[in-house]
């Protein structure tokens, strides 16, 4: 068994087609099919279920297939590590995290990280804390920042570092607002127009249980928006949303107001242990815990842990 053939094997399972897989891989479609025929007959066991038109994997290719895709990122990382060694003009860092994240601490990393070290290639990930988790583990991403949680916290397989914790707090528009004042009551929230994130976000889960353990039901007018959008609704007046202290920071056209009760989120930055940062994912990390840092300073609803 070679890396070629388990990449020849992932690309054709991620495909599902020999001839495409094949054009996709610069190679002759009997060159790959060799090349998955010797690994079946190494395994002993077939990988794939062909039909015409029809390309599945079997029980056996199931079981490889996040094996693989590990296995080649392990050896993506190593080719990683060895350009850093010319002194982080090149590499590349595979960084997940959430959108609320994106517009915040990511955006704020990137900028130093960027004039620092101008050839490092940057490959961003937005999803929700699970599948980042996800993703993390299967090898596709260097570093995720997540909303942690039990999983996170007691995966065997993931190195979790604390960095920041911050508060929930209300956004209203300063042109067309809809609340008055710098408190309020969650039952006062609730009977105002309310914009609600996707079902994805974390945060999500987090107010919708502060509602139903009040025996309250919010005013929700536009339901299932990204970050991008919910800050621009918030903008025009549409209604509030609830969104994390780091994301009110520099939002523009809202004012944040803090919750009664406040809800916190804790975000770490995760990693495999049983893969060695590159020194390029190293830097970002140590980036974003001073990032982190930063943020929190002289504002009472962040709190650094890094």
């Amino acid at each position: 068994m070679n890396l070629e053939q388990l990449r020849g094997f992932t690309t054709v399972a991620e495909v599902g087609h020999f001839t495409r897989a094949a054009e996709q891989l610069h190679l002759a479609q009997p060159s790959l099919s060799r090349q998955i025929a010797t690994l079946e007959q190494e395994l002993g066991s077939e990988l794939f279920h062909r039909a015409r038109g029809n390309i599945m994997l079997t029980a056996a290719g199931q079981a490889l297939l996040p094996r693989a895709r590990r296995m080649l990122a392990d050896e993506e990382s190593i080719r990683t590590e060895m350009a850093d060694l010319a002194g982080l003009r090149r590499g590349r860092v595979r960084l997940g995290a959430p959108p609320t994240l994106c517009v915040s601490l990511v955006a704020e990393a990137l900028t130093i990280f960027r004039a620092r070290y101008p050839g490092v290639q940057l490959q961003i990930i937005e999803a929700g804390s699970h599948r980042l988790l996800e993703q993390l583990s299967g090898g596709e991403l260097d570093l995720a920042l997540i909303v942690t949680s039990e999983h996170a916290v007691n995966d065997k397989h993931l190195e979790n570092l604390p960095l920041l914790e911050e508060e929930l707090v209300v956004i209203d528009s300063l042109e067309h607002p809809h609340l008055a004042g710098s408190e309020l009551d969650l039952r006062a929230l609730a009977s105002v127009p309310q914009l609600a994130f996707s079902h994805s976000y974390d945060l999500r889960a987090s107010t919708a249980l502060a509602y139903k353990n009040a025996g309250l039901a919010p005013n929700i007018v536009v339901e299932g928006g990204e970050m991008d959008a919910v800050l621009r609704f918030v903008q025009r007046g549409l209604g509030v949303a609830v969104v994390p202290a780091t994301v009110a920071l520099d939002a523009p056209g809202v004012r944040s107001i803090a919750l009664p009760e406040p809800l916190t989120r804790t975000i770490g930055l995760a990693h495999r242990r049983d893969v060695s940062l590159t020194r390029a994912a190293t830097a970002m990390a140590a980036l974003l815990a001073d990032t982190a840092g930063q943020l929190a300073s002289g504002n009472g609803q962040i709190s650094s842990l890094a």
